[in-house]
């Protein structure tokens, strides 16, 4: 009888151990979030007259965000700096990419000799004005404390603008998806906690050219103002913006999985399309209308009755497309159908030899 206990208590035991490991999330399931707080041990970020530190309060903010994400059961954080320490730049994207994260976040705080102020996210690209280049300079620079830094980054110079002129590549498939979470987050700033917005901008960070997933960089407000930089060095805004980019990131990950991913473009300057422009060699137009990760037919029954749709995978989203022509003056046309029909963040894409480039690039080429 006794042997016989311990045989089913055995097999009890046997059975729960099987039953957890089925039902336990893997890491691999889970949506991977990489935190970055910016700068850290022998860098400490931007300086204040009041005392404040840079490294000090994107930690508190980072460890705060991610004490929020960690909430969720299908959400895995993973930090690149945990503590005051110093990290190359290159290895917080290494350690994003090993993860094979689905986010990267950078947190920062931003400083000027004026008494500015308010909150603005970037994403990877060429800085469109001297500003967006020296708030990535003073971002970049810290490479100089870094050894070997020539090797590690092929020479790029962080004080030379045509060094930035390559940083797009890699990221450029990612640019949707980083400006969706970029605007989300905005957006909780702004409506939300009615910090003043500065808008999704893009500029040259050489933390977000490392990665190989949608990356933002944010810059949470200026810590050389008086007041807003005892904001950020307080509690209650470390707790209040932690809070809304982490609301931003589980608002970005529902797009993603469940619904169609509303590209919101608040980028500060808009691309001009000269009037006398129309057909444009080699170049097709399309216009972008959504992104997921649900694949849809692209039939007119899931688009509103809009026709001419096409689909095409890019990383773990599909991104639906209207229209297909050279004539730059129709695609405006189709652009405005696809508002119209309530795609309101729909914009043109152009294409050359099957290879995406910007519009600006399709743009100049016309005019040759």
């Amino acid at each position: 009888m006794q042997t016989k206990l311990k045989t089913l208590f055995l097999l009890i035991i046997i059975t729960l151990t099987v039953s957890l490991s089925v039902n336990a999330q893997s890491d691999s399931d889970k949506f991977i979030v990489v935190l970055d707080a910016g700068h850290g041990g022998k860098d400490p970020g931007k300086p204040s007259k009041a005392g404040y530190k840079e490294k000090d309060i994107a930690l508190k903010v980072v460890l705060a965000v991610g004490k929020e994400l960690e909430k969720n059961k299908d959400i895995k954080v993973v930090y690149t700096r945990k503590t005051d320490v110093f990290i190359n730049l290159f290895k917080r994207g290494e350690i994003a990419n090993k993860a094979n994260a689905d986010l990267f976040v950078s947190v920062h705080c931003n400083a000027h000799t004026s008494q500015a102020h308010g909150s603005e996210t970037y994403v990877l690209g060429v800085h469109r004005n001297k500003t967006n280049f020296d708030v990535a300079k003073a971002e970049n620079e810290v490479i100089f404390l870094e050894e070997d830094y020539e090797h590690n980054y092929n020479g790029f110079d962080p004080n030379s603008p045509e060094s930035f002129i390559g940083l797009t590549l890699m990221q450029e498939q990612y640019l949707d998806q980083s400006i969706q979470l970029a605007s989300l987050i905005q957006k909780n700033f702004t409506n939300n906690l009615k910090r003043k917005n500065r808008g999704v901008k893009q500029a040259g960070f050489i933390v977000l050219h490392q990665t190989v997933m949608p990356s933002v960089l944010v810059e949470t407000g200026f810590i050389t103002n008086t007041s807003e930089g005892r904001y950020l060095n307080s509690k209650k805004g470390q707790t209040e913006l932690s809070s809304a980019m982490a609301n931003a990131i589980v608002s970005y990950k529902k797009s993603v999985e469940q619904n169609f991913v509303d590209t919101e473009y608040i980028i500060e300057e808009e691309t001009n399309i000269p009037s006398n422009q129309k057909i444009i060699p080699n170049t097709i137009f399309k216009v972008q209308i959504a992104a997921a990760s649900k694949k849809l037919e692209p039939k007119p029954y899931n688009f509103k009755g809009l026709k001419d749709i096409s689909r095409d995978k890019e990383g773990k989203l599909y991104k639906y497309f209207y229209g297909y022509t050279s004539d730059i003056n129709k695609i405006q046309k189709m652009q405005k159908v696809a508002k119209q029909k309530g795609f309101t963040s729909a914009f043109i894409v152009a294409y050359r030899d099957g290879e995406r480039i910007s519009l600006q690039d399709a743009l100049n080429s016309g005019t040759k």
